[in-house]
Protein backbone atom coordinates (compact mmCIF):
# COMPACT_ATOMS: atom_id res chain seq x y z
CA UNK A 1 0.00 0.00 0.00
CA UNK A 2 1.41 3.40 -0.95
CA UNK A 3 2.16 5.90 1.82
CA UNK A 4 -0.24 8.83 2.13
CA UNK A 5 0.90 11.49 4.56
CA UNK A 6 -1.43 13.06 7.08
CA UNK A 7 -0.76 16.33 5.29
CA UNK A 8 -2.10 14.90 2.02
CA UNK A 9 -5.15 13.42 3.73
CA UNK A 10 -5.88 16.74 5.36
CA UNK A 11 -5.35 18.59 2.10
CA UNK A 12 -7.88 16.35 0.40
CA UNK A 13 -10.41 16.42 3.22
CA UNK A 14 -13.22 18.94 3.52
CA UNK A 15 -14.69 17.63 6.74
CA UNK A 16 -12.77 19.66 9.33
CA UNK A 17 -12.33 17.71 12.50
CA UNK A 18 -14.48 14.96 11.09
CA UNK A 19 -11.08 13.72 9.96
CA UNK A 20 -10.60 12.49 13.49
CA UNK A 21 -13.03 9.75 12.55
CA UNK A 22 -10.34 8.40 10.25
CA UNK A 23 -8.24 7.45 13.28
CA UNK A 24 -8.09 3.81 12.23
CA UNK A 25 -6.68 4.83 8.84
CA UNK A 26 -4.08 7.04 10.44
CA UNK A 27 -3.09 4.73 13.30
CA UNK A 28 -0.35 3.01 11.35
CA UNK A 29 1.14 6.40 10.46
CA UNK A 30 0.64 8.13 13.81
CA UNK A 31 4.13 9.08 15.05
CA UNK A 32 2.89 9.07 18.66
CA UNK A 33 1.33 5.60 18.55
CA UNK A 34 2.72 3.22 21.18
CA UNK A 35 5.67 1.27 19.80
CA UNK A 36 7.29 -1.97 20.85
CA UNK A 37 10.54 -1.57 22.80
CA UNK A 38 13.72 -3.27 21.66
CA UNK A 39 13.48 -5.68 24.60
CA UNK A 40 11.40 -6.19 27.73
CA UNK A 41 11.45 -2.93 29.70
CA UNK A 42 11.85 -2.49 33.43
CA UNK A 43 10.10 0.90 33.32
CA UNK A 44 7.17 2.20 31.29
CA UNK A 45 7.48 5.88 32.17
CA UNK A 46 9.86 8.46 33.64
CA UNK A 47 9.39 11.24 36.18
CA UNK A 48 12.43 13.52 36.31
CA UNK A 49 12.69 15.78 39.38
CA UNK A 50 15.14 18.44 38.23
CA UNK A 51 16.87 20.61 40.84
CA UNK A 52 18.01 23.54 38.71
CA UNK A 53 21.19 25.22 39.93
CA UNK A 54 23.17 22.28 41.23
CA UNK A 55 22.47 20.90 44.75
CA UNK A 56 25.51 20.03 46.81
CA UNK A 57 26.09 16.28 46.99
CA UNK A 58 28.41 16.53 49.98
CA UNK A 59 25.62 18.28 51.89
CA UNK A 60 22.83 15.89 50.91
CA UNK A 61 23.66 12.26 50.00
CA UNK A 62 27.47 11.88 50.00
CA UNK A 63 28.97 12.54 53.46
CA UNK A 64 32.71 13.26 53.69
CA UNK A 65 34.30 12.85 57.14
CA UNK A 66 37.60 14.15 55.69
CA UNK A 67 36.00 17.57 55.29
CA UNK A 68 35.00 17.53 58.97
CA UNK A 69 38.62 16.87 59.94
CA UNK A 70 40.20 19.34 57.51
CA UNK A 71 37.66 22.14 57.67
CA UNK A 72 39.30 25.45 56.76
CA UNK A 73 42.56 23.92 55.48
CA UNK A 74 43.90 24.79 52.00
CA UNK A 75 42.72 22.65 49.10
CA UNK A 76 45.36 19.86 48.86
CA UNK A 77 44.62 18.65 45.33
CA UNK A 78 44.67 19.99 41.80
CA UNK A 79 41.44 21.69 40.88
CA UNK A 80 39.73 21.41 37.53
CA UNK A 81 38.26 24.33 35.66
CA UNK A 82 36.14 26.32 38.10
CA UNK A 83 33.42 28.88 37.54
CA UNK A 84 34.58 31.37 40.18
CA UNK A 85 38.35 30.98 40.47
CA UNK A 86 38.81 34.24 42.37
CA UNK A 87 36.52 33.12 45.18
CA UNK A 88 38.31 29.87 46.15
CA UNK A 89 38.81 29.49 49.91
CA UNK A 90 39.69 26.56 52.17
CA UNK A 91 37.92 23.22 52.54
CA UNK A 92 34.45 23.51 54.07
CA UNK A 93 32.67 20.81 56.03
CA UNK A 94 28.96 20.27 55.67
CA UNK A 95 26.79 22.31 58.04
CA UNK A 96 24.35 19.39 58.23
CA UNK A 97 24.54 16.15 60.16
CA UNK A 98 24.25 12.88 58.27
CA UNK A 99 22.44 9.85 59.69
CA UNK A 100 21.88 6.35 58.38
CA UNK A 101 18.30 5.44 57.55
CA UNK A 102 16.20 2.41 56.74
CA UNK A 103 17.29 -1.19 56.54
CA UNK A 104 19.85 -0.22 53.90
CA UNK A 105 21.55 2.24 56.24
CA UNK A 106 22.08 4.79 53.48
CA UNK A 107 23.20 8.10 54.99
CA UNK A 108 21.12 11.20 54.27
CA UNK A 109 21.72 14.68 55.63
CA UNK A 110 19.30 16.55 57.86
CA UNK A 111 18.24 18.54 54.78
CA UNK A 112 16.00 15.66 53.62
CA UNK A 113 14.25 14.06 56.64
CA UNK A 114 11.21 12.99 54.59
CA UNK A 115 13.12 11.58 51.63
CA UNK A 116 15.22 9.72 54.21
CA UNK A 117 12.11 7.70 55.14
CA UNK A 118 12.07 6.40 51.54
CA UNK A 119 15.77 5.58 51.40
CA UNK A 120 15.19 1.85 50.98
CA UNK A 121 13.60 2.61 47.61
CA UNK A 122 16.49 4.78 46.39
CA UNK A 123 19.43 3.87 44.19
CA UNK A 124 21.94 6.59 45.05
CA UNK A 125 24.50 7.21 42.31
CA UNK A 126 27.47 9.06 43.83
CA UNK A 127 29.72 9.06 40.79
CA UNK A 128 28.05 11.28 38.20
CA UNK A 129 30.31 13.21 35.81
CA UNK A 130 29.50 15.91 33.25
CA UNK A 131 31.50 18.23 31.02
CA UNK A 132 29.76 21.58 31.53
CA UNK A 133 31.15 23.93 34.18
CA UNK A 134 28.57 26.65 33.56
CA UNK A 135 24.81 26.18 33.91
CA UNK A 136 23.95 26.61 30.23
CA UNK A 137 26.33 23.92 29.02
CA UNK A 138 25.55 21.59 31.91
CA UNK A 139 21.77 21.84 31.45
CA UNK A 140 21.99 21.19 27.73
CA UNK A 141 24.21 18.16 28.23
CA UNK A 142 21.99 16.72 30.95
CA UNK A 143 18.87 17.17 28.87
CA UNK A 144 20.18 16.53 25.35
CA UNK A 145 23.53 14.73 25.68
CA UNK A 146 25.64 17.54 24.22
CA UNK A 147 26.33 21.13 25.21
CA UNK A 148 27.65 22.68 22.02
CA UNK A 149 24.84 21.93 19.54
CA UNK A 150 21.07 21.88 19.48
CA UNK A 151 19.98 18.26 19.79
CA UNK A 152 16.79 16.36 20.75
CA UNK A 153 16.12 16.13 24.46
CA UNK A 154 16.03 12.93 26.49
CA UNK A 155 12.23 13.08 26.75
CA UNK A 156 11.92 13.53 22.99
CA UNK A 157 14.13 10.49 22.33
CA UNK A 158 12.06 8.37 24.75
CA UNK A 159 8.85 9.45 23.01
CA UNK A 160 10.43 8.84 19.59
CA UNK A 161 11.40 5.33 20.64
CA UNK A 162 8.24 4.28 22.45
CA UNK A 163 5.39 6.60 21.50
CA UNK A 164 2.72 7.32 24.08
CA UNK A 165 0.05 5.23 25.75
CA UNK A 166 -2.54 8.02 25.70
CA UNK A 167 -3.36 9.74 22.41
CA UNK A 168 -5.39 12.41 24.21
CA UNK A 169 -2.49 13.86 26.20
CA UNK A 170 1.03 14.89 25.19
CA UNK A 171 3.54 12.08 25.63
CA UNK A 172 6.28 14.37 27.02
CA UNK A 173 5.37 17.12 29.48
CA UNK A 174 7.67 19.50 31.34
CA UNK A 175 6.10 21.30 34.30
CA UNK A 176 7.22 24.84 35.13
CA UNK A 177 10.50 24.66 33.15
CA UNK A 178 13.07 27.42 33.26
CA UNK A 179 13.23 29.74 30.28
CA UNK A 180 16.94 30.37 30.94
CA UNK A 181 20.10 28.28 30.49
CA UNK A 182 18.98 26.89 27.15
CA UNK A 183 15.26 27.33 27.73
CA UNK A 184 13.16 25.37 25.26
CA UNK A 185 16.25 23.64 23.85
CA UNK A 186 16.12 21.52 27.00
CA UNK A 187 12.79 20.00 25.97
CA UNK A 188 13.12 20.38 22.19
CA UNK A 189 12.78 17.64 19.60
CA UNK A 190 15.39 19.43 17.43
CA UNK A 191 15.74 17.46 14.19
CA UNK A 192 13.34 14.73 15.32
CA UNK A 193 9.77 15.26 14.09
CA UNK A 194 8.05 18.05 15.96
CA UNK A 195 5.50 15.69 17.51
CA UNK A 196 8.18 14.50 19.94
CA UNK A 197 9.00 17.83 21.54
CA UNK A 198 8.06 18.45 25.15
CA UNK A 199 4.89 20.31 26.05
CA UNK A 200 5.56 22.96 28.71
CA UNK A 201 3.03 23.54 31.47
CA UNK A 202 3.60 27.13 32.57
CA UNK A 203 7.15 28.19 33.33
CA UNK A 204 9.34 28.81 36.36
CA UNK A 205 8.24 32.43 36.60
CA UNK A 206 4.55 31.58 37.01
CA UNK A 207 2.59 30.84 40.15
CA UNK A 208 0.61 27.62 40.41
CA UNK A 209 -2.62 29.59 40.60
CA UNK A 210 -1.91 31.17 37.21
CA UNK A 211 -1.16 27.83 35.59
CA UNK A 212 -4.22 26.10 37.05
CA UNK A 213 -6.48 28.63 35.32
CA UNK A 214 -5.12 27.67 31.89
CA UNK A 215 -2.40 24.97 31.81
CA UNK A 216 -1.91 25.20 28.02
CA UNK A 217 -3.10 28.64 26.89
CA UNK A 218 -1.05 28.54 23.67
CA UNK A 219 -3.06 25.67 22.19
CA UNK A 220 -6.30 27.63 22.01
CA UNK A 221 -7.37 31.14 23.00
CA UNK A 222 -7.92 31.92 26.66
CA UNK A 223 -11.40 32.27 28.03
CA UNK A 224 -13.35 30.92 25.07
CA UNK A 225 -16.23 28.48 25.56
CA UNK A 226 -15.60 24.94 24.33
CA UNK A 227 -17.64 25.37 21.14
CA UNK A 228 -15.70 28.51 20.24
CA UNK A 229 -12.41 26.73 20.83
CA UNK A 230 -13.52 23.92 18.56
CA UNK A 231 -14.41 26.46 15.88
CA UNK A 232 -11.02 28.18 16.26
CA UNK A 233 -9.18 24.90 15.87
CA UNK A 234 -11.22 24.00 12.80
CA UNK A 235 -10.40 27.34 11.18
CA UNK A 236 -6.70 26.90 11.92
CA UNK A 237 -6.79 23.46 10.36
CA UNK A 238 -8.51 24.81 7.25
CA UNK A 239 -5.65 27.30 6.83
CA UNK A 240 -3.14 24.52 7.38
CA UNK A 241 -4.81 22.33 4.76
CA UNK A 242 -4.82 25.20 2.27
CA UNK A 243 -1.12 25.75 2.86
CA UNK A 244 -0.42 22.00 2.69
CA UNK A 245 -2.22 21.69 -0.66
CA UNK A 246 0.00 24.38 -2.17
CA UNK A 247 3.34 23.12 -0.85
CA UNK A 248 5.49 20.04 -0.81
CA UNK A 249 6.12 18.02 2.34
CA UNK A 250 6.66 20.36 5.28
CA UNK A 251 7.68 18.64 8.57
CA UNK A 252 6.91 21.74 10.62
CA UNK A 253 3.43 21.94 9.14
CA UNK A 254 2.91 18.24 9.81
CA UNK A 255 3.86 18.83 13.44
CA UNK A 256 1.53 21.84 13.64
CA UNK A 257 -1.35 19.82 12.22
CA UNK A 258 -0.60 17.04 14.70
CA UNK A 259 -0.50 19.47 17.64
CA UNK A 260 -3.88 20.90 16.70
CA UNK A 261 -5.37 17.42 16.40
CA UNK A 262 -4.01 16.70 19.86
CA UNK A 263 -5.37 20.00 21.17
CA UNK A 264 -8.82 19.00 19.95
CA UNK A 265 -8.63 15.58 21.60
CA UNK A 266 -7.25 17.09 24.80
CA UNK A 267 -10.39 19.13 25.35
CA UNK A 268 -12.11 15.98 26.59
CA UNK A 269 -9.36 14.56 28.82
CA UNK A 270 -6.91 17.30 29.79
CA UNK A 271 -9.24 19.27 32.08
CA UNK A 272 -9.80 16.20 34.23
CA UNK A 273 -6.12 15.22 34.23
CA UNK A 274 -5.06 18.67 35.40
CA UNK A 275 -7.77 18.97 38.05
CA UNK A 276 -5.59 18.36 41.10
CA UNK A 277 -8.41 19.75 43.29
CA UNK A 278 -10.24 16.43 42.87
CA UNK A 279 -7.64 14.65 44.99
CA UNK A 280 -8.52 13.80 48.59
CA UNK A 281 -7.40 16.06 51.43
CA UNK A 282 -5.14 13.26 52.65
CA UNK A 283 -3.39 13.06 49.28
CA UNK A 284 -3.00 16.83 49.07
CA UNK A 285 -1.46 16.81 52.53
CA UNK A 286 0.86 13.96 51.56
CA UNK A 287 2.32 16.18 48.83
CA UNK A 288 2.35 19.32 50.99
CA UNK A 289 -0.38 21.22 49.15
CA UNK A 290 -1.74 22.39 52.51
CA UNK A 291 1.48 24.32 53.21
CA UNK A 292 2.49 27.44 51.31
CA UNK A 293 6.15 26.45 51.54
CA UNK A 294 5.67 23.10 49.80
CA UNK A 295 2.59 23.83 47.67
CA UNK A 296 4.41 24.75 44.46
CA UNK A 297 6.61 21.68 44.10
CA UNK A 298 3.96 19.50 45.74
CA UNK A 299 1.52 20.52 43.00
CA UNK A 300 4.12 19.65 40.37
CA UNK A 301 4.75 16.21 41.89
CA UNK A 302 1.06 15.42 42.28
CA UNK A 303 0.37 16.54 38.71
CA UNK A 304 3.26 14.35 37.55
CA UNK A 305 1.65 11.33 39.23
CA UNK A 306 -1.74 12.13 37.66
CA UNK A 307 -0.20 12.48 34.19
CA UNK A 308 1.96 9.39 34.55
CA UNK A 309 -0.91 7.15 35.58
CA UNK A 310 -2.80 8.39 32.52
CA UNK A 311 -0.13 7.18 30.15
CA UNK A 312 2.15 10.20 29.71
CA UNK A 313 5.55 8.70 28.93
CA UNK A 314 7.93 11.35 30.28
CA UNK A 315 7.18 14.05 32.87
CA UNK A 316 9.66 16.56 34.24
CA UNK A 317 9.17 18.70 37.35
CA UNK A 318 11.58 21.61 37.84
CA UNK A 319 12.58 23.33 41.05
CA UNK A 320 14.04 26.29 39.29
CA UNK A 321 16.39 28.21 39.50
CA UNK A 322 17.24 27.89 43.20
CA UNK A 323 20.18 25.64 44.00
CA UNK A 324 23.09 27.82 42.84
CA UNK A 325 24.57 28.68 46.23
CA UNK A 326 27.80 30.57 45.57
CA UNK A 327 27.00 32.23 48.90
CA UNK A 328 24.64 31.63 51.81
CA UNK A 329 24.79 27.87 51.36
CA UNK A 330 23.35 27.00 54.75
CA UNK A 331 20.47 29.46 54.57
CA UNK A 332 19.43 28.80 50.98
CA UNK A 333 20.00 25.03 50.75
CA UNK A 334 17.88 24.75 53.92
CA UNK A 335 15.10 26.78 52.27
CA UNK A 336 15.31 24.89 48.98
CA UNK A 337 15.26 21.44 50.55
CA UNK A 338 12.30 22.38 52.73
CA UNK A 339 10.32 23.21 49.58
CA UNK A 340 10.90 19.84 47.88
CA UNK A 341 11.60 17.25 50.60
CA UNK A 342 8.02 16.50 51.62
CA UNK A 343 6.60 16.56 48.06
CA UNK A 344 9.28 14.17 46.78
CA UNK A 345 8.66 11.73 49.62
CA UNK A 346 4.92 12.08 49.01
CA UNK A 347 5.38 11.22 45.35
CA UNK A 348 7.47 8.13 46.09
CA UNK A 349 5.03 6.88 48.72
CA UNK A 350 2.00 7.57 46.56
CA UNK A 351 3.47 5.81 43.51
CA UNK A 352 4.41 2.84 45.68
CA UNK A 353 0.97 2.58 47.31
CA UNK A 354 -0.68 2.59 43.85
CA UNK A 355 1.65 -0.08 42.47
CA UNK A 356 3.15 2.42 40.02
CA UNK A 357 6.68 2.74 41.40
CA UNK A 358 7.77 -0.66 40.13
CA UNK A 359 7.46 0.48 36.49
CA UNK A 360 7.94 4.24 36.94
CA UNK A 361 11.54 5.45 36.91
CA UNK A 362 11.91 8.47 39.20
CA UNK A 363 15.13 10.47 38.76
CA UNK A 364 16.33 13.23 41.10
CA UNK A 365 19.28 15.52 40.49
CA UNK A 366 20.73 18.75 39.18
CA UNK A 367 23.04 19.69 36.35
CA UNK A 368 26.13 19.23 38.57
CA UNK A 369 27.21 19.23 42.21
CA UNK A 370 29.24 21.69 44.24
CA UNK A 371 32.84 21.98 45.40
CA UNK A 372 34.26 20.75 48.72
CA UNK A 373 35.94 24.11 49.24
CA UNK A 374 34.28 27.34 50.21
CA UNK A 375 33.62 30.06 47.70
CA UNK A 376 33.68 33.38 49.49
CA UNK A 377 32.56 33.17 53.08
CA UNK A 378 29.91 30.45 52.95
CA UNK A 379 29.18 29.22 49.42
CA UNK A 380 30.31 26.46 47.07
CA UNK A 381 31.28 26.63 43.40
CA UNK A 382 30.11 24.36 40.53
CA UNK A 383 31.43 20.80 40.43
CA UNK A 384 30.72 18.57 37.40
CA UNK A 385 33.58 16.17 38.21
CA UNK A 386 31.87 14.03 40.83
CA UNK A 387 28.34 14.47 42.15
CA UNK A 388 25.18 12.61 43.17
CA UNK A 389 21.82 11.84 41.65
CA UNK A 390 19.40 9.17 42.75
CA UNK A 391 16.82 7.00 41.03
CA UNK A 392 13.91 4.98 42.36
CA UNK A 393 11.55 2.35 40.97
CA UNK A 394 11.63 1.41 37.30
CA UNK A 395 13.98 -1.54 37.65
CA UNK A 396 16.86 -0.02 39.63
CA UNK A 397 18.25 -1.66 42.76
CA UNK A 398 16.48 -0.27 45.84
CA UNK A 399 18.39 0.70 48.97
CA UNK A 400 21.62 0.72 46.99
CA UNK A 401 24.65 3.00 46.62
CA UNK A 402 26.48 2.99 43.29
CA UNK A 403 29.87 4.56 42.71
CA UNK A 404 31.92 6.85 44.91
CA UNK A 405 33.80 10.12 44.88
CA UNK A 406 37.21 10.71 46.44
CA UNK A 407 37.53 11.46 50.15
CA UNK A 408 36.84 15.16 49.52
CA UNK A 409 33.80 14.62 47.27
CA UNK A 410 35.38 16.29 44.25
CA UNK A 411 36.22 13.61 41.66
CA UNK A 412 34.26 10.45 40.83
CA UNK A 413 36.55 7.49 41.47
CA UNK A 414 34.51 4.28 41.51
CA UNK A 415 31.98 3.25 38.84
CA UNK A 416 32.21 6.63 37.17
CA UNK A 417 28.89 7.45 35.43
CA UNK A 418 29.12 10.09 32.73
CA UNK A 419 25.91 11.75 31.56
CA UNK A 420 26.14 9.62 28.39
CA UNK A 421 26.11 6.54 30.64
CA UNK A 422 23.10 7.88 32.53
CA UNK A 423 21.21 8.36 29.28
CA UNK A 424 22.18 4.88 28.04
CA UNK A 425 20.98 3.41 31.34
CA UNK A 426 17.66 5.28 31.35
CA UNK A 427 16.94 4.13 27.79
CA UNK A 428 17.91 0.56 28.73
CA UNK A 429 15.48 0.57 31.64
CA UNK A 430 12.79 1.72 29.20
CA UNK A 431 13.57 -1.24 26.95
CA UNK A 432 15.56 0.76 24.39
CA UNK A 433 19.05 0.02 23.10
CA UNK A 434 20.80 3.40 23.01
CA UNK A 435 22.97 2.21 20.12
CA UNK A 436 19.94 1.24 18.05
CA UNK A 437 17.75 4.26 18.85
CA UNK A 438 18.97 6.46 16.00
CA UNK A 439 17.65 9.07 13.60
CA UNK A 440 19.13 9.87 10.21
CA UNK A 441 19.82 13.57 9.80
CA UNK A 442 22.25 15.60 7.69
CA UNK A 443 23.91 12.47 6.37
CA UNK A 444 24.60 10.66 9.62
CA UNK A 445 22.82 8.64 12.29
CA UNK A 446 22.36 10.52 15.56
CA UNK A 447 21.51 9.15 18.99
CA UNK A 448 21.00 10.56 22.49
CA UNK A 449 24.35 9.21 23.68
CA UNK A 450 26.20 10.67 20.67
CA UNK A 451 29.25 8.40 20.18
CA UNK A 452 29.62 7.25 23.80
CA UNK A 453 27.60 5.76 26.63
CA UNK A 454 27.67 2.48 28.58
CA UNK A 455 24.73 0.98 30.43
CA UNK A 456 25.41 0.89 34.19
CA UNK A 457 24.35 -2.70 34.66
CA UNK A 458 25.39 -2.58 38.30
CA UNK A 459 22.32 -0.55 39.25
CA UNK A 460 19.77 -2.73 37.47
CA UNK A 461 17.71 -4.97 39.73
Amino acid sequence: MSYVSRRTLLAQSASGFGLLGLRSMLAAQNPLAAKSPHFAPKAKRVIFLFMHGGPSSIDTFDPKPRLDRDNGKPVPFKRGLTFGEDGVRGLMKSPWEFKQHGQSGIPVSALFPNVATCVDDLCVVRSMVGDGVDHGAALLQLHTGVFSFRRPSMGAWVLYGLGTENQNLPGFITIKPSLGHGGQNNWSSSFLPGEYQGTPIGNSGMKVEEIEKEPMPYLVSRGLPAEHRKYELEMLQKMNRKHAAANDADPELEARIGSLELAFRMQSEAPEAFDVAKESDATKKLYGLDNENTRDFGWQCLLARRLSERGVRFVQCSHSYKWDQHSELQKLHTKNAAEVDLPIAGLLKDLKSRGLLKDTLVIWGGEFGRTPWAQGADGRDHNPYGYTIWMAGGGVKPGFIYGATDEFGYHAEQNRMHIHDLHATVLHLMGLDHLALTHRYAGRDFRLTDVAGEVAKGIIA
